[in-house]
């Protein structure tokens, strides 16, 4: 794994006026343009253009928020009992049904009865009971990775026992991902990046506490019945995260002078914010379409 000895000195980016992260402001994006993170990292690398338009607040998704949500009512439950029912009061109009004359106050939707059935698969399990509940939850960690500020949020972390753990909500383990640099079918877990975030945060918990972590994902799909998966980075899953910090290394100087106005972002030509300014400059031969 990257070490002390391997991490750039900071940069001017990295100075005493940083903002102290909080649970309130962790998800500001005024921290975001003082410390990256790995959703961010991740988002550049899709579309830089797009990602900092949205950072700057000029440009929004028109997404469906319904998988976010989700995944976030299964991590408030095993945040706490009082996180849980903070998020269910804060979204209680998009978890419920129109109201009609039968249900005047509506009833809960399909997706977050198969939530509740994901949430009981996990509570019913006595390696994730004993694994993942111990854990401090939602620990803020910081630090430097090759001159710049990053941030992470700790699920589950396990200083006493060494290791930390992520909770994933996914559609189906496994279901294969193509990769197109690859030109090969990948899993979820390389596909999102997964192992890239646990890279990540086992550096940044070890220098906000100076404890070397182990790293462990816990998935639960939202398949009826859910499936279960407990998922660990030993072996390949080492390598697989040493060349995720690798990749950090080559491509965030650059994707940090976008974010301070230095260079102009590229734009990837496919996703949502590149489609809507789209103009035709001419063709496209058939056979060099681009399929992902």
């Amino acid at each position: 794994m990257a070490t002390k000895k391997q991490m750039a000195k900071p940069t001017s980016l990295t100075t005493s006026k940083t903002i102290k992260l909080t649970k309130s402001n962790y998800y500001s994006h005024d921290t975001d343009f003082q410390y990256m993170s790995f959703s961010v990292f991740r988002n550049f690398e899709q579309c830089e253009a797009a990602t900092l338009a949205k950072l700057k607040g000029d440009w929004e998704p028109i997404s469906d928020p319904k998988a976010l949500l989700i995944g976030n009512y299964v991590h408030s439950y095993f945040e706490s009992e009082q996180a849980h029912a903070d998020f269910i009061s804060a979204n209680h109009k998009a978890m419920m049904t129109n109201p009609n004359k039968k249900e005047p106050d509506g009833h809960l939707r399909a997706e977050y009865k198969i939530a509740d059935k994901m949430i009981k698969a996990l509570s019913e399990d006595d390696f994730f009971n004993y694994v993942y509940a111990p854990g401090d939850k939602e620990v803020i960690v910081t630090g430097e990775l090759f001159g710049h500020q990053w941030k992470g949020k700790i699920d589950s972390l396990c200083l006493d026992r060494g290791y930390f753990c992520d909770l994933k909500t996914v559609d189906d383990f496994h279901k294969g991902h193509w990769n197109p640099e690859l030109r090969q079918r990948t899993n979820f877990v390389e596909d999102r990046g997964y192992h890239m975030q646990m890279a990540i945060y086992q550096e940044l918990i070890k220098q906000t506490f100076g404890i070397d972590c182990q790293p462990y994902i816990f998935g639960v799909s939202k398949q009826v019945p859910p499936d279960k998966i407990a998922i660990s980075f030993d072996g390949d899953g080492k390598f697989l995260m040493q060349e995720a910090l690798e990749q950090i290394s080559n491509e965030q100087d650059h994707f940090w002078r976008v974010l301070m106005g230095e260079e102009p972002p590229k734009t990837c030509g496919k996703c949502e914010y590149c489609r809507q300014g789209k103009q035709l400059a001419g063709f496209t031969e058939v056979s060099s379409i681009e399929i992902s």
